[in-house]
C-alpha cells in the first residue's frame, strides 16, 4: 500500500495479513476451479479483482469509513483516541459498536443491524467485501461486524491492487456505496459529511454530484444544509455540552424545505429570508412537524410568537455594529436588530436542548433550567402556531378560485395550440369543440352569476364577464 496525503498508518499486524492474503491469491490463481471476482471502479477505469477467504477476526474496520463518520462524535473521548491511534482494541471496539448503532441516536441498537445479521445467518454472505492486502475493510465493514457476532470464522473479500492509496479507498468505496443493490445506505448526514469531503478534495461539484447520481442544484442543497448544521452545532455549546451532527439526523425533509424557501425569499428580501430561516431552525429544533414548520414565514416572530414569549426569551441582544472585512476594507452591514432577536431566540433553545439531551452529563440545576427553557419556548411556538394556521388556511382559500382560473387560462391556451396543429392535420372534430364550447358558456355564465352574489365592487375583469353574459343573453 502506498502512502499518501491521507494515510493514516497500517494497522499492527499489516504484515501477516499481507502474507496470508498473497498466498491466497496464488492458490486461487493456482486453482483450477471458477475463480469468484468482483468489479469495481478503479482509477476511473473497471477492475476485476479476485475474491478470496480471510478470517474475519484478522481484519481491521476502516477508521475512515463514511458509514459511520458523523456517529464519531458520539463519545469524544472515544473520536479522540481513534484519531491517535486508530487500530488500537479500544478504537476498533467503538468502530464495532458504531457499526451496530442506530445512525441517528448511538445509544440504540440498530434494527436495520440484526436485519443484516439475520440474514447472514439465514442465507450466508451474498456479496463479498473489499480490503487490502494489509487486511484493512474497505467494504465490507458493517457485514464484518455481523460475522463476528454470529461467531463465523471467515469472510469472503475481494483484494484491492497492491499499489492502492488512502485516496483510492475513499474513491472505491464512495463507489461501491452509491451503486443500486441491497447495501445500507449511507445516513443522511454521512452523505452530506462525503459531499462536502468530495468536494474540499478539490473535485469538482457537478462531478461528484454525477457520482451520487443527484443534480448539481441538489447537491449545492446539501452543501447549504450541511453548513447549516454546523453552524447550529456550533451555535448549541453552552455548559460544556454541544449538539452533534448526528442529533439532526432525522429533519433531513425539514430541512431542505428549509433551503427551498430561504432560496425564494432571498431573491426578493435577504433579511427576511434570515429571518424565515431563523424561524423555521428554531422550530425544526423543538421537533414541530413539517407541516407546522410550513407555516411559519418571515413576519412569523412579529405577528404571531413575540408577545406570547416569556420576558427571559424575548431580550434581543446589543445589535453589533458595522464591521469592515481586514485586507479588502470593504464595510458589512450589522445585522438587523429583528434577525438578532430571533437569532438569539435559536442559540437558547439549540443550547437548552443541548443540555437536555446530555442530561445525564450536567447538574441537576443546569437540567432544570434548560428544561424550563426548553418547554417555555416549545409552549410558546406551539400557540403562535395555531393562529398562524388559520391564517393559512385563510390565504389558501382566498388564492384557490383565483388559481383555478388562471390554471383554466392556461389550458384553453394549450387548447388553442392543440385546434391549430389538429387543423393542420385535418383531424379536428368541429363537433366535439362546439359541444366544449357551450360548456364553457354555461360555466362562465354560472361564474358572472356567482361574482354578482359575492363582489360587491366589481374590477375591470369581472364587469367584462357579466357585460359578455348580459349580452349573450339578450
Amino acid at each position: 500500500m502506498i502512502k499518501n496525503d491521507g494515510d493514516i498508518g497500517l494497522p499492527p499486524y499489516a504484515a501477516e495479513n499481507r502474507d496470508v492474503v498473497e498466498k491466497r491469491l496464488r492458490d486461487v490463481s493456482a486453482g483450477t476451479g471458477l475463480q469468484e471476482t468482483l468489479t469495481i471502479e478503479w482509477r476511473t477505469k473497471p477492475q476485476v479483482v479476485q475474491v478470496i477467504d480471510m478470517p474475519v477476526d484478522s481484519l481491521y474496520y476502516n477508521p475512515g469509513t463514511h458509514r459511520i463518520r458523523a456517529q464519531r462524535s458520539y463519545d469524544p473521548q472515544l473520536d479522540r483516541r481513534l484519531d491517535e491511534d486508530p487500530w488500537s482494541e479500544d478504537s476498533q471496539k467503538y468502530l464495532q459498536y458504531l457499526l451496530q448503532a442506530e445512525p441517528s441516536d448511538p445509544s440504540k441498537r440498530d434494527k436495520d443491524f440484526d436485519t443484516l445479521k439475520q440474514s447472514l445467518a439465514d442465507f450466508k454472505q451474498n456479496e463479498p467485501g473489499l480490503i487490502t492486502r494489509e487486511g484493512i475493510l474497505v467494504n465490507g465493514n458493517t457485514r464484518a461486524a455481523a460475522l463476528r457476532e454470529l461467531g463465523v470464522g471467515d469472510i469472503r473479500v475481494a483484494v484491492l491492487p497492491d499499489s492502492c492509496t488512502w485516496a483510492d479507498i475513499n474513491r472505491v468505496e464512495l463507489s461501491l456505496q452509491l451503486r443500486h443493490d441491497t447495501r445500507r445506505p449511507y445516513s443522511y448526514i454521512n452523505r452530506l459529511l462525503t459531499i462536502d469531503e468530495q468536494v474540499e478534495s478539490g473535485r469538482p461539484l457537478k462531478e461528484v454530484a454525477r457520482d451520487f447520481r443527484i443534480r448539481e442544484s441538489t447537491a449545492e442543497q446539501d452543501l447549504w444544509v450541511l453548513s447549516c448544521l454546523r453552524d447550529m452545532s456550533d451555535r448549541s455549546a453552552a455548559g460544556g455540552v454541544q449538539l452533534r451532527l448526528l442529533d439532526f439526523e432525522d429533519a433531513q425533509e425539514s430541512f431542505r424545505e428549509v433551503h427551498r424557501a430561504f432560496a425564494k425569499e432571498s431573491k426578493a428580501d435577504a433579511q427576511k429570508a434570515e429571518l424565515l430561516k431563523e424561524n423555521r431552525l428554531a422550530a425544526i429544533v423543538m421537533n414541530f412537524s413539517k407541516t407546522d414548520v410550513r407555516l411559519i414565514e418571515a413576519d412569523f416572530r412579529g405577528r404571531y410568537l413575540e408577545h406570547r414569549l416569556p420576558d427571559e426569551l424575548k431580550a434581543a441582544p446589543a445589535t453589533s455594529p458595522a464591521r469592515v472585512i481586514p485586507g479588502i476594507n470593504r464595510a458589512v452591514k450589522a445585522e438587523a436588530p429583528q434577525v438578532a432577536a430571533a437569532r438569539a431566540f435559536t442559540d437558547a433553545v439549540l443550547q437548552a436542548k443541548a443540555v437536555v439531551r446530555a442530561k445525564e452529563k450536567v447538574p441537576s440545576a443546569q437540567l432544570d433550567a434548560a428544561t424550563s427553557v426548553f418547554e417555555a419556548a416549545h409552549k410558546a411556538v406551539e400557540d403562535a402556531l395555531e393562529p398562524a394556521g388559520k391564517d393559512a388556511r385563510v390565504r389558501k382559500r382566498k388564492q384557490a378560485a383565483p388559481d383555478r382560473l388562471n390554471d383554466a387560462c392556461q389550458d384553453i391556451e394549450q387548447c388553442i395550440t392543440d385546434m391549430v396543429l389538429a387543423s393542420a392535420s385535418r383531424s379536428l372534430d368541429e363537433e366535439a369543440l362546439d359541444e366544449a364550447v357551450m360548456k364553457l358558456r354555461a360555466t362562465l355564465k354560472k361564474l358572472a352569476q356567482a361574482t354578482t352574489q359575492t363582489i360587491e365592487v366589481p374590477g375591470e375583469g369581472v364587469e367584462w364577464l357579466r357585460d359578455a353574459v348580459r349580452q349573450g343573453q339578450a
